[in-house]
């Protein structure tokens, strides 16, 4: 996967059928964005790791548009929260941060714009991005740390936008849910839930009130009803993403001493094996999802294991250039992982050696690879890969 991992040669396809030639009372609907795109419009819930500047007018320590941040972007510090790109920009514009060379994966010219600084009507129209930093799917998860949207706030400021997209499509919903149909929609939830929530004993009880089991199965109801009211909004190919290995980032290496050498690991595996439950249950839930019947018609769901690709990076991380993978590149504290970046700190010099841009989010290059692999390869995706989603 290494081996040419800056030249490869994605081959861009053929414009999907997007409405191009329908009029809606005399008024043609906009073309694609890029004469190559894969997909219409690309819409994005989730927490920090894809957060791209929703947070910025927010009261809260979950932000991060002040430098370091964004160092390695070309827009500099906008609230990614980490050196350059984030995952879903490398998904829909990837630049190969060894040599510069650009590779379009869904195809778009631009970058998805946060709701915060959303347009209506015209760019709704190629997606928003929702995210925001501490978000979870509880409605307390991230407290600790100040404002943000969570999925439920999230899921209501996305029905905000299918009203104004409404509104251009005339009030015809028949036609806007055929272009939602052909859009895709990514959700990246659960990592907050149990780092600023159930492994967060002194601020949270959940910790003491459920077991890991109890817990998975509480965040598995709850997550379940938000992607069925998603769906009832119009979403159709839906990408879920499962919680990475938290166990291994350097804000718990910087707290966790394993005295009884657990799986002679040096990572947390109590949280590990915890999010473990959540991602195999969260596996099932697509596979009911994507059953057909009456629960969800039309659905295709895409269940992105994230625990299993950021374990492969962590694992052979020599084979992907990685030299450092136990502390980020920058932070306070043991593994520069007790804090996160402080404004106007001095970075590593050389932020394609690190796995880890601060205590919990992956630098640039690690998003580029986890898009690359999430994209064209089935390794990592079930029960398609995301290239395969946006073709259906």
């Amino acid at each position: 996967m290494t081996s040419g991992i800056c030249t490869i040669g994605l081959a861009i396809f053929s414009t999907l059928a997007l409405f191009g030639s329908k009029a809606i009372m005399g008024q043609r609907l906009p073309p694609p964005q890029v004469q190559n795109a894969q997909v219409p419009c690309f819409f994005i819930f989730g927490d920090s790791l894809v957060d791209n500047g929703n947070n910025n007018g927010m009261l809260t320590l979950a932000r991060a548009n002040y430098r370091p941040y964004g160092i390695d972007f070309p827009l500099g510090a906008t609230g990614r929260f980490t050196n350059g790109q984030t995952y879903v920009d490398a998904l829909v514009l990837r630049t190969c941060v060894c040599v510069y060379v650009i590779a379009r994966l869904l195809g778009f010219r631009n970058f998805i714009p946060p709701f915060a600084r959303a347009r209506a009507p015209r760019e709704v129209l190629r997606g928003v991005n929702f995210a925001s930093g501490a978000a979870g799917i509880r409605e307390e998860t991230g407290n600790n740390l100040g404002n943000h949207a969570s999925m439920n706030q999230q899921l209501n400021n996305f029905g905000s936008v299918v009203q104004v997209m409404l509104r251009y499509f005339r009030g015809d919903t028949s036609l806007l849910n055929s272009y939602l149909g052909r859009c895709i929609f990514f959700s990246g939830m659960g990592s907050n839930d149990y780092l600023n929530n159930y492994f967060m004993s002194n601020f949270y009880t959940t910790g003491s009130d459920y077991t890991p089991e109890a817990f998975a199965s509480l965040l598995l109801q709850d997550y379940a009803n938000q992607l069925a009211k998603l769906h009832a909004m119009g979403a159709r190919k839906v990408i879920v993403t499962s919680v990475g290995q938290i166990g291994c980032i350097p804000y718990q290496l910087a707290r966790y001493t394993n005295n009884n050498n657990t799986k002679n690991s040096r990572c947390n595996e109590k949280i590990n094996d915890a999010v473990s439950m959540f991602n195999s249950g969260l596996k099932r839930l697509v596979q009911r999802f994507n059953a057909g019947g009456t629960e969800l018609p039309g659905a295709k769901f895409v269940y992105l294991d994230f625990y299993k690709s950021t374990s492969d990076l962590y694992l052979n991380s020599s084979q992907y250039g990685f030299e450092v993978i136990d502390k980020g590149c920058c932070g306070v504290g043991r593994n520069n992982g007790q804090i996160t970046c402080l404004p106007s700190q001095q970075p590593c010099q050389d932020r394609r050696k690190y796995l880890f841009w601060d205590a919990f989010h992956p630098t640039e290059l690690a998003n580029v690879l986890l898009a690359q692999s999430s994209f064209s390869n089935q390794t990592f995706t079930y029960p398609v890969n995301i290239q395969q989603l946006a073709m259906a």
